[in-house]
């Protein structure tokens, strides 16, 4: 197991790190080309495509990663299930689209809407797959299809965007995506769909999905809320400001931190029925994304400024202090992750739904804070929620695995503890009289310089068992 999530890891993080570079580029391209206004028109459709895609996407194929036992008739049922929900959702988002265009008052919505929106029975379908690559881990078999549609759906935005077409530029580049991907995987993977459907087979895949989609559709639901009510509250440039500066954050966590995340579940869920068992490869995991993740966040919000500036241009500086709050609040949720999908993989999905119950009235309630005050105290605001909603996410494994708070801290406050001075160093060395590209290569030769120091000086486990590993391989 060692070896297969070893080698998982590898294929995932170089799939994300190939696919999210070549989006990252691209991303930074469309930024010079189109406006801050077309961003944040897309970011204000995504508000409800992101909702509808809940209902396809998460749940069920956790279901059937979680399931020991899941055979062609689990995931052919899942399939026709997911397909039929992908249909119910679009024809509702068509329907609604004139009133979401109203409610913008913006009338062009409407057609963006109904066109964005036909990616959710491709997602639908493409869920399944990532299932079935999760179960088996053949994150391999992804790494090439991922990198190609990512680089072909950019070019073709990129063309598009060059043509004038604005907006347009970045609905074909989403849905292009999709295309692609899910064909790639569709000539690789063994599995198909087959005329193969049981209700037996279903519904107790339901009864664990259902509250995973639950818990899924509540925490999108109040993130996109956030994206929502600045849209209509402030300027879509505003929001646009935003949603940049929260781009460079998501872009580790999606690579990282979503990797791991990826191959930890399946291989937790392979032994869910030994709580001492994934007590202690939860342990592992929290020290190691911690010691990971910490110091790139850290270092990413002392370098926001350089990094905006280079890659997307004095226009887009106001993004600067909405990057520093967010990438402070990413270093954060990783230890929110990591306990969730211990949580998932041993079938407690009823604790993660209750959890979001209990987390979201406090969101709301910081969030009507923050928006009353401005754009960047909706920032703040998050930050704040962001730690309290890590403690929360803790909590449970204190009686399901015997983790209790005290051992969590003591895994989690070695690469914080480091990650912060490495930040004070790093953040201090913006104030230096050079060019700003000289500025961000110190920057990033110090801050990696003093880390691994510190790890070595202290002796961290982390540092050590990351090192030796990477060696023996």
């Amino acid at each position: 197991m060692k070896n297969k999530i070893f080698s998982g890891f590898f294929w995932k993080f170089n799939e994300q790190i190939s696919s999210q570079l070549v989006t990252f580029i691209i991303s930074i391209v469309l930024a010079r080309i189109l406006t801050p206004k077309d961003y944040g028109i897309v970011a204000l459709i995504n508000v409800f495509i992101s909702l509808a895609d809940v209902f396809v996407t998460s749940g069920f194929g956790s279901a059937l990663i979680q399931k020991k036992d899941a055979d062609d008739v689990d995931f052919s049922t899942i399939f026709y299930i997911s397909e039929i929900f992908s249909i119910v959702v679009y024809m509702f988002l068509f329907f609604i689209a004139p009133y979401i265009a109203d409610f913008y008052n913006n009338t062009d919505l409407t057609v963006i809407v109904r066109v964005l929106a036909l990616k959710l029975p491709l997602s639908a379908f493409n869920a399944i797959q990532q299932a079935y690559v999760s179960k088996k881990m053949l994150f391999k078999k992804i790494f090439i299809s991922t990198t190609v549609s990512s680089i072909i759906s950019g070019i073709v935005g990129i063309i598009v965007a060059y043509l004038g077409y604005g907006i347009w530029a970045l609905v074909v580049q989403y849905i292009l995506n999709t295309i692609i991907i899910s064909i790639a995987l569709f000539v690789q993977l063994d599995w198909h769909p087959q005329l193969k459907f049981s209700w037996a087979s279903g519904k107790p895949l339901l009864s664990y999905g259902w509250k995973i989609v639950a818990t899924s559709f509540i925490g999108t639901f109040f993130n996109q809320l956030r994206t929502l009510l600045l849209g209509k509250m402030y300027t879509p440039a505003e929001l646009a400001f935003y949603n940049r500066g929260q781009k460079f954050p998501e872009l580790v966590s999606q690579n990282i931190d979503g990797t791991i995340s990826t191959v930890l579940f399946p291989a937790i869920s392979e032994f869910n029925d030994d709580l001492s068992k994934v007590k202690s490869m939860i342990r592992r995991s929290l020290r190691l994304s911690t010691f990971i993740i910490m110091p790139i966040m850290f270092g990413m919000a002392a370098t926001s400024k350089p990094i905006i500036l280079i890659l997307l241009t004095d226009k887009w500086i106001s993004s600067v202090p909405y990057m520093q709050y967010l990438c402070i609040a990413g270093a954060f949720g990783t230890i929110s992750n990591t306990n969730m999908q211990a949580i998932s993989a041993i079938g407690r999905s009823d604790v993660l739904l209750k959890l979001e119950l209990v987390k979201k009235p406090l969101y709301l309630i910081l969030l009507l804070i923050g928006l009353r005050i401005s754009v960047l105290a909706v920032a703040y605001t998050m930050l704040i929620y962001t730690i309290c909603s890590t403690v929360m996410n803790m909590s449970p494994n204190r009686k399901l695995l015997n983790y209790k708070f005290k051992e969590q801290v003591s895994d989690i406050l070695p690469a914080l503890s480091l990650s912060l001075i490495m930040f004070l160093v790093v953040d201090s060395l913006t104030l230096l009289n050079l060019p700003m590209m000289i500025i961000f290569i110190i920057q990033i030769v110090v801050g990696i310089v003093i880390y691994v120091f510190l790890a070595i000086i202290f002796k961290l486990e982390a540092w050590n068992y990351l090192l030796s590993t990477v060696l023996k391989r």
